[in-house]
């Protein structure tokens, strides 16, 4: 199969490096010029993915139209809040049904539906198969390193989602797939706000106790808005539930763990973001939680703690006490 692979940050590369090393013929698609010409010239994404060369059957390129038409698989690794633009760029040059992946993890800013019903609601049928996506504790340098690593790839379309398990699976990435989308991309978001909040409590210094505790009760957060937007339970005790909560909250490549570190320091969120590369998916998925719990009446008490310090200023510890104190009430 032909792919492309739109977006070249860490993951987006990772993957890209992943699929190229397999032997398969890769068109990673650049945002910025600059970077794309290094990657030419050296074959190694010095900004976002330092110290692994990429294979010779991988290209580069900026020309979107390019890279959308030449795949059978298009692969795309870009944050949320810009999916919906690209989305729209792409769909004048699908023009057979290509399989669309999506390796974004978080909602859409605007309507709040998950990359796979943006996808949905913006390429017309026909142009491509059901939406897929890919999710799971994966953390791009690791993949990058060969580290033995377990996804999930899943699709309305299960056919369509094992085309592309039989694709990707190896003997250092070991794909499994699902039916359940919806359950698939809500984990996949909401982990980046509870991973905040394990950041914050790491920077505080709250122990092993506070972490276990937080990350158990975050999965109960994420499992009741899941449930009440569709999900099934079961999804949130596999790979792209527990399994990407725990990797993110606790690795020391997470990127949403370390805005949480800085945010325990007491560091504003604007100087945070500032100085950042790549984007902090949680960020924006906090608001997304706090939207989506209201709508549908779910109760999310650390997901509203993370709000309030991230957007009103509170202070970490007296967000911590006050869940702490909090009504007290069978498990």
């Amino acid at each position: 199969m032909r792919i492309s692979v739109v977006g070249a940050g860490s993951w987006g590369s990772a993957f890209a490096r992943y699929l190229g090393g397999l032997g398969m013929p890769v068109t990673l698609w650049i945002l910025e010029p600059e970077i794309c010409e290094t990657l030419k010239r050296t074959k190694e994404n010095t900004t976002f993915l330092p110290g692994y060369i990429f294979p010779e059957t991988v290209t580069f390129t900026t020309d979107l139209g390019q890279a959308a038409e030449s795949a059978d698989v298009l692969f795309i690794a870009v944050p949320s809040q810009f999916c919906r633009r690209l989305y729209r760029k792409i769909t004048g040059h699908l023009s057979k049904r290509q399989i669309i992946v999506s390796l974004t993890k978080g909602f859409d800013p605007t309507t709040l539906k998950t990359m796979s019903e943006l996808m949905s609601d913006i390429i017309p049928p026909g142009r491509t198969t059901a939406p897929v996506v890919l999710s799971g504790p994966s953390f791009a340098r690791e993949v990058a390193a060969g580290f033995p690593t377990a996804v999930v790839v899943a699709s309305k379309d299960i056919d369509t989602a094992r085309i592309i398990q039989r694709e990707i699976s190896s003997l250092t990435l070991r794909a499994y797939t699902s039916r359940d989308i919806k359950g698939v991309e809500t984990a996949a978001a909401l982990k980046n706000v509870i991973a905040i909040a394990s950041g914050i409590v790491d920077s505080l210094k709250y122990g092993l106790n506070s972490r276990a505790a937080l990350i158990t009760r975050g999965l109960v957060e994420i499992t009741r808005l899941g449930l009440a937007l569709g999900a099934r339970r079961e999804t949130f005790s596999g790979l792209a539930g527990i399994g990407d909560l725990v990797l993110t909250c606790t690795g020391e490549l997470s990127r949403n763990h370390w805005v949480g570190q800085q945010l325990g320091q007491g560091k504003p969120l604007n100087e945070i973001l500032s100085g950042m590369k790549m984007v902090a998916e949680g960020v924006h998925a906090t608001l997304a939680a706090k939207r989506l719990a209201r709508r549908h009446g779910v109760e999310m008490p650390i997901a509203e703690e993370i709000y309030r310090i991230l957007y009103k200023g509170k202070n970490a510890a007296v967000a911590v006490s006050e869940l702490m104190s909090r009504k007290l009430r069978d498990e």
